[in-house]
């Protein structure tokens, strides 16, 4: 076997036996996690994807893995800002803190598949038309701008159109508050306000992909390193929103943040034919990015004053 398809095994055989423990831990059973335990959920997660990414450098090569770390940061980046929508998406539906992590866990499954899915595609067509990258890029710069002038409250999660597809296709028990996905009613099967839930926590997903997976193809045109990298981002999401959810004040700059590493990146596709920027720099301005506006987070108070 070759270096790359030993990683791959590694890779299966991890992300599968934690994916199998998290399902067996969580999704069966109500369960409020607490700050702290999000906490060390959290440490966990980062721990687990650092020993990848340094075997991964130990297998593969230096190069390999700075492109894995760059991709993981800026993944995981991306992934605090999304769980602020996540937060107004139990709001709106009224999930208890006892199912949020069920919720959690099968939407990460579903994210990991549908993220396979457009990075290999993503991958394929780079690949195959090299003038592709040039409209990632720009995406990625719209997406930037959208980002940075667009307000979390504008979202409406009741609009979203496959849940008034479900409404057509499935009757939904909006008073259930049993924590499964479905219930039986005089012989008449019922969706429940958690799968409703469950439905958008996806879809929204699938748009979050759509704008983060071209940011980490502007680091790596590898599907190992772009694949991994989004994977060990996403399977920390359940843990990342719990003690995201109760900071939320150290992170009101995060989103201007990830619209300046966003930009950035762009910039970085677009120019990848003229400018090599190397890996270790990248890295080093989306960290360097991220530290500023969690310190701004912390020294500007929310009437603007300083602390």
């Amino acid at each position: 076997m070759t270096p790359l398809e030993i990683m791959w095994l590694v890779f299966g055989v991890t992300a599968a036996s934690l994916f199998a423990a998290d399902i067996k831990l969580s999704a069966g059973r109500a369960h409020e996690i607490t700050r702290k335990e999000a906490l060390m959920l959290c440490g966990f997660w980062v721990l687990v994807a650092s020993l990848f990414g340094f075997l991964t450098g130990y297998m593969l090569g230096y190069e390999r893995m700075i492109e894995f770390f760059t991709g993981y940061v800026i993944e995981y980046s991306l992934s605090m800002d999304n769980m602020f929508v996540f937060v107004m998406i139990f709001a709106y539906f009224g999930v208890d803190k006892r199912y949020q992590p069920k919720i959690l866990t099968w939407g990460i499954i579903g994210a990991v598949v549908m993220r396979m899915i457009l990075i290999f595609t993503g991958v394929g067509l780079i690949k195959a038309f090299g003038w592709i990258i040039y409209v990632f890029g720009a995406i990625l710069i719209y997406t930037a701008f959208k980002m940075y002038f667009q307000k979390d409250e504008e979202m409406d999660p009741g609009a979203n159109p496959v849940l008034k597809l479900l409404a057509k296709v499935m009757p939904i028990a909006k008073d259930d508050r049993s924590g499964d996905f479905f219930v039986r009613r005089d012989a008449v099967l019922y969706a429940t306000p958690l799968f409703a839930t469950l439905l958008v926590i996806e879809t929204s997903d699938l748009i979050f992909a759509v704008d983060s997976i071209p940011a980490v193809l502007a680091i790596s045109k590898e599907a190992f390193i772009v694949y991994t990298s989004n994977v060990f981002a996403v399977v920390g999401l359940r843990s990342l929103y719990f003690l995201l959810a109760s900071l939320l004040d150290l992170f009101r700059y995060l989103k201007t943040g990830i619209s300046v590493i966003l930009f950035y990146v762009g910039c970085k596709m677009l120019a990848s034919d003229f400018v090599h920027i190397p890996a270790i720099l990248s890295l080093g301005v989306v960290l360097g990015i991220l530290a500023l506006s969690m310190l701004l987070s912390v020294l500007i108070k929310p009437d603007g004053k300083k602390a």
